[in-house]
């Protein structure tokens, strides 16, 4: 055992490393904030149809993670409780999908549902494309959030203990009611926290967008428009917006679950409580 002394001094170098390494990270932003000019904002956000990029990415954004809880969830809840065959090519796949280069994505996804595709083709008599359409926005959004929130949200339902879900079903609960009363409400920090970064990847999506859904602009494509025409500092401006409007919501839901994880405590159910009459389950 150290020293106290040694101690110490391992401290102060563990400070003084998290310090700078914290400030490199945060570099950028105050880089941006430094070069951003109350001036310059104001007439970049003012000139017509400035913000109509940011109207477009939160749209297509809140339509993502619609679609993500309502596939993914039953999916992340799968995962978790080991309910699929073979469960670690399902995690392997998801993982696969979080690894690949964004741009890969895009070109790949060309291929899979482009027009000239099997799939592009059943799109058509849908009247939807995958090709410089708002539809093709959403789908490039959900291809690069989707392994996100999956991957979160699993961690989140395996985190909550099963035996907890087995004493609410002897105790009478169905299923469902099991899953409301218990499971979702113990996950739900995690859960939050999966779908607040799906968001900030959906709205920052860009390797996947430039390839299949070049329109209509989202923010970072009229960032990198804007960046192209106009030179960096008129690209400043719409870079903060996106800032403003993808953070707060993983910030805060990392706030929150970190004041739940401080709260929470072995406390009662939210179902009825087991009681000393009830046997515990037999070996399975």
């Amino acid at each position: 055992m150290l020293p106290l002394a040694g101690r110490q001094l391992v401290g102060l170098i563990g400070v003084l490393g998290g310090a700078v390494v914290w400030l490199a990270l945060l570099g950028p932003l105050g880089a941006l904030l430094a070069h951003l000019s109350p001036t310059a904002l104001r007439s970049s956000l003012s000139a017509p149809q400035a913000l109509a990029p940011l109207v477009t990415s939160v749209e297509a954004s809140a339509i993502a993670l619609v679609v993500l809880v309502g596939a993914g969830t039953p999916l992340a809840w799968a995962m978790a409780r080991d309910r699929l065959p073979a469960p670690r090519l399902w995690e392997g796949g998801v993982l696969v999908a979080l690894l690949m280069p964004p741009l890969v994505v895009g070109l790949l996804l060309v291929f899979l549902v482009g027009p000239l595709t099997p799939i592009g083709h059943g799109l058509a008599h849908l009247h939807l494309s995958a090709s410089n359409t708002f539809f093709a926005l959403v789908l490039a959004e959900i291809y690069e959030a989707a392994p996100y929130y999956v991957l979160g949200a699993s961690a989140a339902f395996s985190s909550v203990d099963p035996e907890l879900e087995q004493h609410a079903c002897l105790l009478g609960d169905t299923w469902w009611r099991s899953l409301r009363r218990i499971t979702l409400p113990l996950a739900a920090p995690g859960l939050v926290s999966a779908l607040a970064m799906a968001w900030a990847r959906a709205m920052g999506a860009f390797g996947a967008v430039i390839v299949i859904a070049y329109h209509p602009y989202g923010l970072p494509m009229q960032i990198w428009v804007t960046l192209e025409q106009s030179g960096l500092p008129a690209a400043l401006p719409f870079a903060l917006v996106l800032l403003v409007v993808a953070l707060p919501l993983p910030l805060a839901a990392y706030l929150w679950t970190a004041r739940a994880r401080m709260s929470s405590g072995p406390g009662p159910l939210t179902g009825p409580s087991p009681d000393s009459s009830i046997a515990e389950p037999g070996p399975r």
